[in-house]
């Protein structure tokens, strides 16, 4: 038999490794993070269902409709698993504030994995019946490529590629592959063929647009249909990860280091490593914790304030969320990847909450005109996502504070159990949802391996009264 090549090797072990594993093979800290991070979504689908732009995709997906598969969850609809997932997707990056921060040993990098893996693992759950323990096995499995995928190309934003839509489609396909029961050849073949329906363009953040958000969704549902079609019987490239035009070569300009797709496979899986605490970008959370620990301190009324300061390292300069807010179009959008509006927040309202990103609070005079004055600047002394901010009174008081790492890393920096409880049953709550649901959902997933069918949590998320909008 002639030897595969390296490329042909390391796509038939990743895929032998999302089908082998099982959930005895993980270790209980893996399996309780992979519940947190369910339990964090499902909160997030919850807030998003009526965000920007939500109800109107819910609206043409029903149009479209097709066979019940799986729960458009909080709308109560049934549709087909693909269309379901997409929908989920969307609402649970509305507000950016799922999990993040995908990790392969100690290198973290900057994505969203969770937002689309945990709604397609819920979604084909729901279709094929799967128990809590096999879809708790293909999620941490599934992600696991994802994260390997990633960390082997690193991650440049001047590639202009958004991982959201790349990486995540490939763990979404494992995720669709394992939980539809495809063979090590089927899940092979479905990697190439989504390897054709991969992108995603940071252009998006650029201009705040929508299209951030829906690129989570599309990657659950062409993950799902590139698993489908496998078992169909549909062939794709071999060698869709270092082929001469695999991803690889497409999307992160020939970077590769081929030993992390394999190093510790089946003995270590990867996922997101951060819980968010504010719903905004990851990157302007140092920022936020140093104004929130001012605010504490030191309440702040914004006519008072002379001039804000805030010292990042000098790459992030050049980063989206650096650019000066400007509050129009998709207002959510701007003000949730902007540094300006989430300090000015944090300082003038002593929180940065979902409730802080609605229109009538984005548009609020005090806290626009104390965004005006806050200002960027590079400092060698930060690095990383770790922050400094000065706030400079016209009485000529100045507070400070720093951080080397914002709160929420997994590792260096954790929120509590009971933050993530409270996050979650804040998150419910101001959507109007009857908390003892939240307490019944809390409930299922501290105890997710044992759950018989994911119909049990789709149908307590639709067991709801109308949600106020957004």
């Amino acid at each position: 038999m002639t030897p595969l090549p390296d490329g042909e090797k390391i796509i038939e072990a990743l895929a032998q490794n999302v089908l082998a594993t099982s959930l005895d093979d993980l270790d209980e800290d893996t399996v309780e993070w992979a519940k947190t991070r369910i339990l964090d979504v499902i909160g997030w689908v919850v807030v998003g269902a009526r965000a920007g732009g939500n109800a109107e995709l819910v609206s043409i997906l029903k149009k479209w409709g097709g066979a019940p598969e799986a729960s458009v969850l909080v709308y109560g609809y049934k549709l087909p698993a693909p269309s379901a997932a997409l929908a989920n997707c969307v609402m649970a990056r509305s507000f950016d504030y799922g999990p993040v921060e995908p990790r392969a040993g100690s290198q973290g990098l900057p994505g969203h994995l969770s937002e689309t893996t945990i709604p397609t693992a819920l979604a084909v759950g729901e279709l094929v019946e799967a128990n809590g323990g096999e879809i708790l096995a293909a999620l941490i499995a599934g992600e696991d490529v994802a994260c390997r995928v990633l960390a082997a190309g690193g991650f440049d934003f001047g590639d202009g590629w958004d991982s959201v839509g790349t990486v995540n489609a490939i763990g979404a396909t494992a995720i669709a592959g394992r939980l539809l029961g495809l063979s090590p050849e089927q899940l092979r073949n479905a990697f190439g063929i989504v390897l054709n329906q991969l992108s995603g363009s940071f252009q998006d953040y650029w201009e705040a647009g929508m299209t951030f958000k829906l690129l989570q969704g599309l990657s659950a549902r062409n993950g799902i249909l590139s698993a489908e079609l496998a078992r169909a019987g549909w062939t794709g490239p071999k060698d869709p990860l270092l082929g001469r035009y695999g991803y690889y070569r497409l999307f992160v300009n020939r970077r590769v280091d081929a030993e992390v797709l394999t190093r510790d496979l089946g003995r270590a899986y990867y996922t997101d490593s951060v819980i968010k605490p504010y719903p905004s970008c990851r990157i302007t959370h140092g920022a936020i914790d140093c104004a929130l620990a001012i605010a504490r301190q030191h309440p702040i009324v914004a006519g008072e304030v002379e001039a804000v300061r805030v010292y990042v390292a000098p790459q992030v300069l050049e980063h989206f969320a650096a650019r000066p807010f400007v509050p129009k179009s998709f207002l959510h959008a701007r003000a949730a990847f902007s540094f300006q509006y989430t300090v000015a927040s944090a300082l003038a309202r002593g929180r940065l909450k979902p409730a802080d990103f609605t229109e009538e609070a984005i548009r609020d005079p005090q806290v626009a005109w104390l965004a005006g004055r806050v200002k960027l600047a590079g400092s060698p002394g930060v690095e990383g996502l770790g922050a400094e901010v000065e706030v400079r009174l016209k009485d000529g008081r100045v507070f400070r504070e720093a951080v080397a790492v914002p709160r929420g890393d997994r590792w260096a920096s954790p929120l509590s159990a009971e933050e993530i409880r409270n996050k979650f049953l804040e998150n419910l709550s101001f959507k109007g949802l009857d908390i003892e649901i939240g307490y019944q959902i809390l409930q299922l997933c501290q105890n997710f391996e044992h759950l018989k069918n994911p119909a049990v949590l789709c149908e307590l998320l639709s067991s709801r009264p109308p949600l106020r909008g957004s």
